[in-house]
């Protein structure tokens, strides 16, 4: 009833908020305007890690997530994170189209291309006449969770994503297809609150789809998200802050692992984020920025017999509070050069099975630094090194693995400014 009662609310959003529609003069929509923003960005890397490819696939963190580094096969699928091997790499080519539909509505598609398959990765409608500091988004969409979840890759500040959101939302983060609504209240204070409904099929924390014989369908939608944020400024410093939520069913399939076993239960995610801008000049400026994620998982693992994956072997209750964190600082000299260094952690690791304590180790730590070089907007080269020692191999000895990463990153055509 509850989820019935929360889509009827964004659907009637939609359709009646309409009532009160902006001026004319402040619609986005140009009646010449038929051919939407195209635009193509290529990411590309040289790695160079002091570990081998068919190595590096089978480490983990123990107790939170397997397969970060390297390609990988999961439920018969393969898995191939950017910068996945040593030697070249070409991580994928994104292609995005933006246009306005007519003076309600906004179009967005990004589609991105691996030279293994084409994925549709975000495809949306964003309302811009509701009015009243309102906004609907509905399609497929990365969610506003945290701060950096709702970015592409090609506008993070490092090569990689930060070790807490790779592992517990994998490489994608939250990306979803539902409905989102936001609000900006009337405030001198920038303060926008939102919520959002979503599918609920992150396959790292989430997911609602039945696995074999051990778990149940979980009723879609099935992840509901939601967050308040706030900026304001200090003379030349911009500092925004957030604090997210996310709460939904749990189906994780390890059935094809090692070790096969499948979790079915309830997560819970919670987020601070802060991000403090200081500009020199229109070009120069240091940013500080940092995120903290905790998370809850709740329910049953059911560990399966290798020679015979239909066969549980045992099927504890199964509790995981695990919290990490990453904080990082970059330094724009000018419009060419920036650098910046990174602290990634994973310090809370706590894991119950059957109510008994299993110790699965904390304070795992990757150190990350970089030096980029800007040949104008539309193209950058950035040289960054990386040392983890987050990752534990099958024996479960702990690896120190030092990795050096070149990536060009070009795009072409035109392509819309990046959020704050």
């Amino acid at each position: 009833m509850k989820k019935i009662l929360l889509t009827s609310t964004f659907c009637a959003t939609i359709a009646f908020g309409g009532a009160d529609v902006l001026p004319v003069e402040n619609r986005t929509f140009a009646q010449s305007k038929f051919m939407p923003d195209i635009s193509l960005v290529m990411d590309a890397s040289y790695v160079n890690r002091n570990i081998a490819d068919d190595k590096v696939a089978h480490l983990e963190v123990p107790g939170v997530a397997h397969g970060l580094l390297g390609t990988h096969t999961h439920n018969g699928k393969t898995h191939t994170p950017n910068n996945a091997k040593n030697g070249f790499n070409l991580n994928y080519a994104e292609l995005v189209l933006s246009s306005s539909v007519d003076p309600f509505f906004t179009m967005d598609g990004v589609f991105h291309f691996s030279e293994d398959s084409v994925e549709i990765e975000e495809l949306y409608f964003t309302t811009t006449a509701l009015g009243h500091g309102a906004r609907v988004k509905g399609g497929k969409f990365s969610s506003n969770f945290g701060y950096l979840n709702e970015q592409h890759h090609h506008a993070w500040d490092f090569a990689d994503m930060p070790l807490v959101y790779e592992s517990f939302l994998g490489m994608h983060g939250i990306n979803e297809t539902g409905l989102q609504l936001q609000w900006v209240a009337p405030t001198d204070t920038y303060l926008m609150m939102g919520a959002e409904i979503l599918q609920g099929e992150n396959t790292q924390m989430f997911g609602k789809d039945k696995i074999g014989t051990y778990t149940t369908q979980a009723d879609a939608p099935a992840l509901f998200v939601g967050y308040i944020k706030t900026s304001f400024d200090i003379d030349d410093t911009t500092i925004l802050a957030g604090l997210s939520y996310a709460q939904g069913s749990t189906r994780i399939d390890h059935s094809g692992d090692e070790e096969p076993h499948v979790v079915s239960g309830d997560s819970k995610l919670y987020g601070a984020d802060l991000v403090v801008k200081h500009y020199f000049d229109s070009y120069s400026f240091l940013k500080f920025q940092s995120e903290l994620l905790s998370r809850e998982i709740d329910g049953t693992q059911y560990n399966l017999n290798p020679a015979n994956t239909t066969v549980v072997l045992t099927s504890p209750a199964i509790n995981k509070k695990q919290t990490g964190a990453y904080t990082q600082l970059v330094y724009a000299l000018n419009k060419s050069w920036q650098m910046g260094v990174r602290y990634d952690t994973i310090l809370q690791n706590d894991v119950t099975s059957n109510g008994i304590n299993v110790d699965k180790g904390n304070n795992f730590n990757k150190y990350s630094a970089m030096v980029e070089y800007h040949t104008s907007e539309f193209a950058r080269f950035r040289l960054q090194y990386n040392h983890n020692n987050a990752l534990y191999d099958e024996d479960g000895n702990r690896q120190d693995i030092n990795t050096v990463i070149f990536q060009a990153n070009i795009s072409i055509g035109a392509h819309g400014a990046h959020s704050f």
